[in-house]
């Protein structure tokens, strides 16, 4: 079976290409904003080759999967976000780091790599929603509400990856852990071997997600910490009782995906599986197939018999990549509707060629520099991390397996 990549429809009911339409059943904070800028001009892949052959091994280009394929072109190693920092730190000899993903990567990097590299993000301004969501203000001011409830002594703080350097140093000083969607399982044993409650920060959906589906742990154990509700919007009652105290955070792209999504596919496409990221929410994990990280996701789909359908939930560049690379096979976007991940998408092929160049003249744009108390707690978690037991389990194919 051979099958060519079609581009989510244009309906009336569709959220259409970043933005031009909106979705009142979305989560707040997910909808597409603005317009993905046009592709580049042709010049600039040939200034870009030559700019990158100029620094030579002095750079070194990490291309997140969300990223459009003018940018993936020119990455000497493509991977998530986690995966990339270690990549930089791997690399000491490359005095430049140009990271072609959104700030809190590129923070990550910095906080990996040594003080002799310089970490450059192509546009300031490729930012994360997700991780915005939790400011350190506002979890210095949830950490004192668990304080004042008799709870903050017996809580463990996790992050996800996906979380400002201020954030990730706010979890080290509490001797808390960072974790991947790959781990959160594993960060979560560990966090709740040191404490009766996690404080999970800031995706909702994946700490819901991996406490209820993998661990066992009842709905009623997790609440969720609302910052901009007096307390959380939770009484001292809810948080001395709760095993699980989630923060109101989401992924803009991954939130967009609902139960409808996953029903409309099934009747459309018989035989489908439905594979989605542990960031999407409750409802849309428990409706599908396979469950798993974006490199879970890569893994799944090359695994895949030639003639399968797969009807993948995550962002769209990353789907409409594996559809060309797998002919053989049926892949579709979950949702008819079209959404980028908006800010990662800022890193377009002009911004990395301005980068590119002037360092090429010598000046360095755009550096990230985490501060270094900031990022020696940071580290502290992250390091942790590495300690964690274990190791990524298989591909799997059973209905509703969690990896």
């Amino acid at each position: 079976m051979t099958s060519t990549w079609v581009e989510p429809e244009n309906t009336p009911l569709a959220l259409l290409l970043l933005g031009q339409g909106s979705d009142p059943a979305a989560e707040r904070g997910v909808e597409c904003p603005g317009e993905l800028p046009p592709p580049s001009a042709p010049d600039l892949v040939a200034r870009a080759a030559a700019a990158k052959a100029a620094l030579g091994d002095r750079v070194f280009v990490l291309g997140h999967h969300y990223q459009r394929d003018e940018v993936i072109q020119f990455a000497d190693v493509t991977g998530d976000s986690f995966k990339l920092a270690r990549e930089a730190a791997a690399r000491p000899g490359a005095e430049y780091i140009v990271f072609c993903g959104v700030h809190f990567m590129a923070e990550s990097a910095d906080i990996l790599t040594s003080d002799a590299q310089r970490v450059i993000l192509p546009d300031l301004a490729a930012g994360c929603s997700m991780a915005d969501m939790a400011a350190l203000s506002q979890v210095e001011a949830a950490w004192e509400v668990l304080a004042d409830a008799g709870v903050a002594g017996s809580t463990v703080p996790v992050t996800y990856m996906n979380s400002s350097a201020d954030i990730k140093g706010f979890v080290g000083r509490h001797g808390g852990v960072v974790c991947t969607s790959s781990n959160a399982r594993r960060a979560l044993d560990w966090a709740f071997d040191r404490g009766q409650r996690v404080l999970f920060l800031p995706d909702q959906h994946l700490g819901r997600n991996t406490a209820v589906l993998e661990m066992g742990l009842d709905a009623d154990d997790c609440v969720l910490y609302d910052p901009h509700k007096p307390g959380g919007g939770l009484t001292e009652k809810q948080l001395r009782e709760a095993k699980m105290i989630l923060w109101r955070g989401h992924c803009s792209v991954h939130g967009r995906f609902t139960l409808d999504s996953v029903e409309e596919v099934r009747r459309r496409v018989p035989g489908v599986t439905v594979l989605v990221h542990p960031e999407c929410r409750y409802e849309v994990v428990t409706a599908a197939d396979q469950v798993g990280s974006t490199e879970y996701i890569i893994k799944a789909i090359e695994a895949a018999p030639a003639g399968s359908a797969w009807a993948i939930g995550t962002e769209l560049n990353l789907v409409r990549r594996l559809a060309k690379a797998h002919p053989d096979k049926e892949i579709m976007f979950l949702d008819r509707s079209v959404c980028y991940c908006s800010t990662m998408n800022r890193i377009d092929l002009p911004h990395l060629v301005w980068a590119l160049e002037e360092l090429v003249a010598g000046r360095v744009v755009n550096q990230i520099t985490v501060d270094p108390d900031t990022a020696r707690h940071a580290r502290a978690a992250l390091d942790q991390m590495l300690a964690l037991p274990g190791a990524e389990r298989p591909v799997s194919t059973a209905r509703n397996d969690w990896v």
